[in-house]
């Protein structure tokens, strides 16, 4: 179930910062596109936490095994890389 509500990539850039600086414990002004979540601090059940936040923020489903963390479809090496995989499902969600 998707939302039914058009989003820029400054939205979604800015929600996914967002999320991710909620669940590192750091000010969103601290975590840049370059941050990996491993220098923020997140460890896998951060990352999991990041991922149904951001599923639940933009009603997409984000194709990620936490047990094969190391062979993702959804590419987590940078919060550049979430912003860019999530700009990607949104787009498809609202096609």
């Amino acid at each position: 179930m998707g939302l039914d509500m058009a989003y820029d990539t400054d939205d979604i850039a800015g929600a996914v910062t967002e999320i991710i600086a909620e669940q590192a414990l750091v000010d969103p002004s601290e975590v840049s596109p370059g941050s990996t979540l491993a220098e923020l601090g997140l460890d896998s059940l951060g990352l999991v936490e990041c991922i149904f936040g951001i599923e639940e923020r933009f009603g997409i489903t984000v194709p990620f095994n936490a047990n094969t963390p190391d062979q993702p479809e959804f590419d987590i090496s940078s919060v550049g890389a979430i912003i860019s995989e999530v700009e990607k499902l949104v787009a498809r969600q609202a096609a």
